[in-house]
């Protein structure tokens, strides 16, 4: 019970100065995007953007909640094993894993394994279902951290487990996409896992563009209400002016780098890391703090 009360107690500053954190973080490594447009957000509430009357606006239903550290993640830690941190979703969770790869690695205690899956999403599960597909390659093991990022297919109606046509953004789509989330980060964390999402940037087509934002506002205001951290990735990957950029500068050099793919919806290779980068820091203190918690108490002088 002590220790029990003890991990929220941590949690709860180490995620209060976390969130603290993320916004720096977005404003000093997003240089090239609106810093004031990120929607991580320590109160737990929806962020609202001071100039949407001026841009379209950025995905407004996400939330930055706590979470106590995860039992799973203390004993992955007291055991000395390698941090499992689990990525899901399309061929955006390819792109996602890839950048998380680059950032934690094996050398520092993590283990990031792919479980993502192309041309996959919550509006196809007549081609796959998602539920399904990572309870099989799950099994019986154990994680520690689950990063998921779907959106990119999911831009259209859907046969309900029903059989009636919703569709998209309707009514009905919302209902049943809702619910194949909700079983879906269920799932996720029957294995321990802490969840995170990591929403997606600009696209290069206006249509396509709207429709994505309206997916990313969707997913969001779904992952608040599982206390879920989204991450959204348009601040780090939009011009100055918010919207959709191929070339950046680099926060650091100033140099012209390459975003994002040639098809105007994927990143680059370079911009699948600028969009983690947040995400990976994150990943880092978390793991840090629970450490802390994790190593055993000193023995006193004489016991």
């Amino acid at each position: 019970m002590q220790l029990t009360k003890l991990v929220m107690d941590r949690s709860a500053v180490l995620l209060l100065g976390v969130s603290v954190g993320v916004a720096i973080g977005f404003s000093f490594l997003g240089g090239p995007g609106p810093a004031r447009s990120t929607v991580i957000n320590g109160s737990c509430s929806p962020a609202v953007h001071k100039d949407a009357t001026l841009r379209p606006p950025e995905v407004t239903g996400a939330r930055q909640c706590a979470a106590p550290a995860q039992r799973q993640l203390i004993s992955t830690l007291r055991a000395n094993r390698p941090v499992r941190v689990a990525v899901f979703g399309d061929s955006y969770g390819d792109g996602v894993w890839s950048g998380l790869q680059r950032q934690l690695k094996p050398a520092d205690g993590y283990q990031v394994i792919k479980y993502s899956q192309p041309a996959s999403g919550f509006t196809r599960y007549r081609t796959l279902n998602l539920e399904a597909h990572a309870a099989e390659q799950l099994g019986d093991d154990k994680i520690d951290v689950a990063v998921i990022s779907f959106g990119a297919n999911d831009a259209q109606g859907i046969i309900t487990d029903e059989g009636k046509h919703a569709p998209l953004m309707g009514d009905l789509w919302k209902a049943q996409i809702g619910k194949r989330i909700e079983r879906y980060v269920a799932l996720l964390r029957q294995h321990n896992a802490l969840v995170y999402w990591v929403g997606l940037p600009r696209m290069r087509d206006a249509a396509f563009d709207a429709q994505v934002g309206a997916i990313n506002d969707f997913y969001a205001s779904e992952m608040a209400k599982l206390d879920v951290p989204f991450l959204d990735s348009r601040p780090v990957a939009s011009d100055t002016k918010g919207q959709y950029a191929a070339y950046l500068p680099d926060p650091k050099t100033g140099e012209r780098t390459l975003m994002r793919a040639g098809d105007g919806i994927h990143m680059s290779m370079t911009g699948y890391v600028w969009i983690t980068r947040v995400l990976a820091g994150r990943i880092r203190d978390y793991v840090d703090a629970t450490r802390t918690i994790a190593e055993p108490a000193p023995k006193e002088a004489g016991k």
